[in-house]
């Protein structure tokens, strides 16, 4: 079986091959911090997080760099609002990513280079354009001259002809006096009143945003790298304006795939402050709404497709969240019942089955998560129509060293996507509020006071028990069974 992916620069999907036999390395456009990130840094963080654990799962070494902008106008901005800088203002929202990101279960990159970080290879890169002719002085600035660049456009399909003066900026650019021809696009700034600065061949400013990711790029990664990421937003200008500048130097491509994810709308409109649909990772959380259920949502679309996020949207992916976690949960509730050794041992290798071999076909289908997804549900839905009837009439339909095998298939499965379902354990019961153990005793103690004729205490001992999600079934001969709801 071989994985394929869609490819924006070619706009077909290909066969994967890797630059190198069985490595990937892998680039991810993060975050502007100014700050708190949103449900469209959610998408973005969750699926290259899945695109690399699923690379990992499938044999790959993936090398896998996130950056973070941290000289920005918009961060100059709000230090300006808060009376702050833009160090302060850069470290307080890297840190509230990072507590967001652990909370959605988003694995860390191997590296999180920051523009900050990265002056000197920014500024070599810079020197390097202009001696190639591809770039020029201008009162403190350097411009890039995108005529001079023969493939301009070729990622997006934009032409110059096109494009309308000016809407390659990433704000309303008000130097445009300097520019030789209007398309151009700043590579370092002349330092203003008031902002940080560096000292540069040019005199003292900063760096353009554009320049900033070509060069993390390189530093990190070498000037060719697997696969590019982000979120079909930065398609063009951004995307495009690094393969400008870094192909102008080396004469490679910059990367062999560019992937990029859809948006998010809220409900069916662009998400935005002004419209007052803004929906930060950390509001949505503390609401709360289960983090898993939030993963579920944006992965039961395909990345490439935009998603509209409404109640009914979140309402449906926590009911199947609810499924799922029912499945990864089977064994901790059920495992000793089924005889199971080590019920609570997940751990050892998958034998190859039609699970995993139906899971990767979908995914290998240009990381068709939902297709992924739907395997999982199979399981899910499976495990707890069993545990139904383990509860109900003391025994499976399936034999239990099987449902064992699927139990573990689940739990592997649903760890490529990110999902994680832990019970506490304390005494090698399970913790949901109650313990297996202290349930037990309730029941014994209800026993007792049912013989006594103490209905009272026998019924309030089924209240509290029904309270905390536990249901008991009375059966013939004083025989009592329970199941968690």
């Amino acid at each position: 079986m071989t994985l394929t992916v869609y490819n924006t620069l070619t706009r077909r999907q290909e066969a994967f091959e890797t630059l190198e036999p069985n490595q990937v390395r892998m680039y991810c456009c993060g975050i502007t911090v100014y700050d708190y990130c949103h449900l469209g840094h959610a998408r973005t963080c969750i699926v290259w997080d899945v695109v690399r654990r699923y690379l990992q799962w499938r044999g790959y070494q993936v090398q896998y760099i996130q950056n973070f902008t941290d000289i920005d106008d918009k961060i100059l901005n709000r230090a300006r609002q808060e009376g702050t800088s833009m160090e302060d203002v850069s470290e307080r929202f890297i840190k509230a990513y990072f507590e967001d990101m652990e909370r959605l279960n988003v694995g860390q990159a191997d590296a999180y280079p920051r523009a900050t970080h990265t002056l000197d290879g920014i500024k070599r890169l810079v020197y390097e354009l202009e001696q190639k002719g591809f770039a020029y002085p201008a009162e403190g600035d350097v411009y890039y001259s995108v005529r001079h660049f023969n493939d301009y456009g070729k990622l997006s399909g934009r032409k110059l002809e096109d494009l309308q003066a000016g809407a390659s900026g990433r704000v309303e650019d008000p130097e445009a006096a300097k520019k030789k021809d209007p398309f151009d696009f700043a590579l370092w700034k002349a330092a203003k009143e008031g902002e940080p600065a560096w000292e540069s061949p040019w005199g003292a400013g900063r760096p353009g945003w554009h320049i900033e990711c070509s060069a993390m790029v390189r530093e990190k990664l070498g000037e060719t790298i697997d696969i590019h990421v982000g979120g079909s937003d930065l398609i063009f200008p951004h995307h495009e304006n690094e393969i400008a500048q870094s192909e102008a130097v080396t004469g490679k491509p910059l990367a062999n795939y560019w992937l990029h994810n859809g948006m998010v709308k809220v409900g069916g409109e662009k998400m935005s402050k002004s419209l007052g649909n803004f929906t930060t990772i950390r509001d949505l959380l503390d609401k709360p709404t289960d983090s898993m259920a939030v993963r579920l949502f944006i992965l039961q679309a395909h990345y490439r497709k935009p998603v509209d996020f409404t109640d009914e949207a979140l309402e449906a992916a926590t009911n199947g969240w609810h499924t799922l976690k029912e499945g990864l949960l089977f064994g901790y509730q059920y495992g000793h019942k089924l005889g199971w050794e080590s019920p609570l041992n997940k751990e050892g290798n998958v034998e190859e089955n039609e699970f995993i071999i139906r899971f990767r076909e979908a995914v290998d289908e240009d990381f068709n998560f939902a297709g992924g997804l739907a395997v999982l549900f199979d399981l899910a839905k499976n495990l707890r129509k069993e545990g139904n009837l383990l509860v109900h009439q003391g025994k499976t339909e399936t034999d239990p060293e099987e449902l064992l095998q699927q139990w573990h298939s689940l739990i592997e499965l649903a760890g490529v996507l990110g999902f994680v379902a832990q019970p506490e354990i304390e005494n090698n019961d399970v913790v949901n509020g109650i313990s297996d153990r202290e349930i037990e005793t309730l029941i014994q103690q209800r026993s007792e006071a049912r013989k006594a004729k103490n209905w009272a205490e026998s019924d309030r001992i089924r209240d509290e028990l029904k309270a905390q999600g536990v249901t008991l079934i009375d059966k013939p001969g004083n025989v009592t069974t329970w199941h968690r709801d």
